[in-house]
């Protein structure tokens, strides 16, 4: 087995090498003056197993280019087996026309990462899980909630009760396997979206006064959905909300709101590595899965079950 990063993610790809005790494959990414990619790997992979490391995060074309260039690169260097290992997949939001004449690009997205050469794709947490049948080859989709978002949540709710809340409809089903594991109950804000980026909160649905409540997402873009729920939240008689998503996006002024709403702490993984905007902010919690990445790129490796993953990672991690 051979690992390989690009440079979306160095710190992840890093922490992934340290699980497995295998060191990353040496590689030179580089920019002519007209910002065209060229890679050069430095290590024999002919008949290996490899597993590419990249988030699609912004700059999102660029590291998507990145990543077309260093499959093909690899493949061509007679690589046996090529997986794209991407935390966070960009583009996943379109995943539909939401308007006439409008493009499905989540698709695009995986017939250019199939054309290129992958074998097989490890990700988590799609923004809508019928990306996966986009491939025509093997997709796998971790869930962060269960492994890793679940155990801290646990630990740092308080004794009072805590209701976990859904910020739209489409959220449910991951907002009520949260509730019940932490023992919660569930709540759902209605919300009418005017445009894309901007929402406004309708209604809470379900009791919330009293309570300590947690917004859970798959991620947080502009952040105006999270935080108008959570004011909402505060107005319904919420004591305290948190907020935890899978992928940090953070664009544009999600600090700025972030840091101006009712939020306590806002926990998302680092699958989108942390800039020195989320560091200075104190609400910002992030939570490692290199060890539930580890796990799996092994277990796909030896040809061994990734499913268990779904629910918690071994003791070993």
């Amino acid at each position: 087995m051979k690992l390989i990063s690009c440079t979306s993610n160095q710190p992840l790809a890093e922490a992934v090498s340290a699980y497995l005790g295998i060191p990353l494959t040496e590689a030179n990414v580089k920019r002519f003056a007209d910002q065209e990619i060229f890679i050069e790997v430095l290590d024999n992979v002919r008949g290996e197993d490899v597993f590419v490391i990249q988030s699609t995060c912004y700059p999102a074309n660029d590291h998507l280019m990145e990543l077309l260039v260093m499959i093909d690169a690899l493949k061509r260097g007679s690589a046996k087996r090529i997986t794209a290992v991407m935390p966070y997949f960009g583009y996943a939001r379109q995943d539909r026309k939401t308007s006439p004449r409008s493009p499905i690009s989540a698709k695009l997205v995986a017939n250019l990462i199939t054309t290129a050469g992958a074998d097989r794709v490890l990700t988590m947490d799609l923004h809508a899980g019928q990306i996966q049948g986009f491939f025509d080859i093997p997709v796998d989709n971790l869930f962060a909630s269960t492994p890793v978002l679940a155990p801290y949540l646990q630990k740092t709710k308080t004794p009072n009760g805590v209701t976990v809340v859904s910020p739209d409809v489409g959220g449910v089903v991951r907002a009520r396997a949260l509730a019940k594991q932490l023992d919660g109950g569930l709540a759902i804000i209605d919300k009418r979206r005017e445009r894309a980026g901007i929402s406004e909160v309708m209604h809470v649905i379900g009791d919330v006064e009293g309570q300590e409540c947690i917004l859970i997402d798959d991620m947080v873009d502009s952040a105006g959905t999270i935080c108008n729920a959570a004011a909402a939240l505060i107005e319904h008689g919420a004591t305290t909300v948190r907020a935890a998503a899978t992928h940090g996006v953070f664009s544009g002024s999600a600090m700025d709101r972030i840091e101006k709403s009712p939020l306590t702490e806002m926990v998302v993984t680092d699958s989108i590595p942390a800039t020195d905007k989320t560091k200075t902010c104190k609400k910002i919690k992030y939570l490692p899965v290199a060890p539930l990445f580890g796990e799996a790129i092994l277990r796909i490796s030896e040809e061994r079950s990734v499913s268990s993953l779904f629910d918690h990672v071994p003791a070993s991690a």
